[in-house]
């Protein structure tokens, strides 16, 4: 299977293209197709690179996409056309972005996640059972961290685990969510799930989610330490997706968490 690589020379696309080369993924029969990028690339690489993203869907059997909000949905836009299978992982997508995915997933595969690691999506999972069985007097708070170079707050992640508590609860993530507090804001309205960011140095990726209760609080959490490991879930879900009929897919479905 050809793995065509949106986004290349980025953070995380270069990640992916060092994985293709380790002998666990040869074995899978994965080998680079090539690889996109939106400007002059700044660095030599070995492999096919391209400014036109058509010339990569056009050489590759599934693509996977860690690029920009912009570039995404462009991508998802050819694939459904090519009726190409496609991995998202591109942080910081708005509704109208999301909206987009979904439109063109009725004529593709395609599989978006903010986080692809395998160890943030069970705890997603558990956070939407702990909402279920904690009542509403369990306050929910989220804390993330990231480095200075993240432009997206809170992280796409964050959100994630937000609407996974909301929907563990049965209500509209929308109507729950408080990102800003800032002088006398008054006491804290039951139900909402709140969000804290920190931005520093060479963060991974940090995401904390607190149920506070009278006399005690529960704590879930996920620390990712190296980048590979979203390059790793991206070509375990490129795996997966390879085979699977146009619609729009989650971690969740490839790792089986949907219950």
């Amino acid at each position: 299977m050809k793995i065509g690589v949106a986004g290349c020379t980025g953070r995380v696309g270069k990640l992916v293209v060092k994985e293709l080369g380790l002998d666990r993924w040869t074995g899978e029969g994965l080998e680079l197709s090539g690889g996109s990028i939106q400007s002059e690339k700044k660095e030599k690489v070995s492999h096919f690179v391209t400014k036109n993203a058509r010339e990569l869907f056009e050489i590759s059997d599934i693509v996977i996409d860690f690029t920009s909000p912009d570039a995404s949905r462009a991508h998802a836009a050819l694939a459904a056309e090519m009726k190409k299978p496609l991995v998202v992982g591109t942080t910081g997508l708005d509704k109208e972005d999301e909206q987009a995915l979904m439109e063109a997933a009725r004529e593709a595969p395609i599989m978006y996640s903010a986080n692809m690691s395998i160890g943030l999506n069970i705890l997603l999972a558990h956070v939407e059972k702990t909402a279920e069985r904690l009542g509403i007097e369990w306050d929910i708070e989220i804390f993330e961290a990231h480095h200075k170079y993240k432009v997206d707050a809170p992280s796409g992640t964050a959100i994630m685990l937000g609407k996974a508590a909301a929907y563990g609860r049965g209500k509209n993530f929308d109507h729950l969510a408080t990102y800003n507090r800032q002088g006398r804001i008054g006491t804290r309205p039951a139900g909402t799930i709140g969000f804290a960011v920190a931005r520093g140095g060479d963060v991974v990726g940090d995401h904390k989610v607190t149920f506070y209760g009278e006399g005690e609080r529960v704590e879930l959490g996920h620390i990712a330490t190296d980048r590979s490991l979203f390059a790793r879930g991206a070509l375990r879900a490129a795996v997966w997706l390879s085979d699977k009929e146009p619609g729009l897919y989650t971690m969740r479905d490839v790792l089986d968490l949907k219950d």
